[in-house]
């Protein structure tokens, strides 16, 4: 799996930006880049086209945004490009709505060469990039609206097992594969399994997704999750 080339696409309205990162995963022998964008619109045209396995994306760009793109490209798709949202802020105000619009995960635009690459190929094998911080953001989030706004209970979630619900709320509360098996008694491998089956059931394409629905269709509380 690891010969496999992961097809990258990379959209920002900045052409030294776009240079930057393609100088860097030009470097890597398991990377493609296979296309740049200059704005959202041109980026949902080109998806059409090639096919990217991820999309290196800007939030803020003219004619259309990240946001707006990345709702387009992924809309009613579960087996899409995974995108990754780039931002020059630590904690962007718009880490919400990207999530919900599908965004795997965030990188700053002044991530180290190292880390971005292994961004890429984390969100490529289907992980997410989130890190408690964003966790917190999402979290925040939730206590900011008032109760009503929380969806009543989905039928969906009845699909799921007693010990899926527990999974499901340990990753709305930002905890990592290792961190569940250890709280469960249970492998890492097991807990995989898990994951994937909740994806499934829940017709969800990442544990970024799995956070979000778990918040909207209140089966984890703000309250509960701020303790993790």
């Amino acid at each position: 799996m690891s010969e496999r080339q992961v097809k990258v696409l990379i959209v920002d309205d900045q052409s030294l930006v776009r240079a930057g990162f393609r100088m860097i995963l030009d470097a890597e022998a398991d990377v493609d880049v296979i296309g740049e964008a200059a704005d959202g619109r041109e980026a949902v045209e080109l998806v059409a086209k090639v096919t990217p396995d991820v999309i290196l994306m800007d939030i803020r760009m003219p004619n259309l945004d990240g946001l707006e793109a990345t709702r387009r490209i992924l809309d009613g798709r579960t087996d899409g490009p995974r995108v990754l949202m780039l931002t020059t802020f630590d904690l962007d105000e718009y880490v919400y709505e990207a999530l919900r619009a599908g965004a795997s995960g965030f990188l700053l635009k002044d991530t180290p060469p190292e880390q971005l690459v292994e961004a890429i190929h984390v969100v490529a094998n289907g992980d997410a990039l989130l890190s408690p911080a964003i966790t917190k953001r999402v979290i925040e989030e939730f206590v900011r609206r008032p109760p009503a706004s929380l969806a009543t209970t989905p039928p969906e979630l009845q699909e799921l097992t007693a010990r899926e619900l527990e999974v499901l709320g340990a990753i709305a509360r930002g905890s990592s594969n290792a961190e569940i098996a250890k709280e469960l008694f249970v492998s890492e491998t097991t807990v995989k399994t898990h994951v994937a089956r909740i994806l499934m059931k829940l017709n969800l394409r990442d544990r970024v997704q799995a956070v979000v629905y778990a918040y909207e269709s209140g089966l984890v509380q703000p309250g509960q999750a701020a303790q993790a």
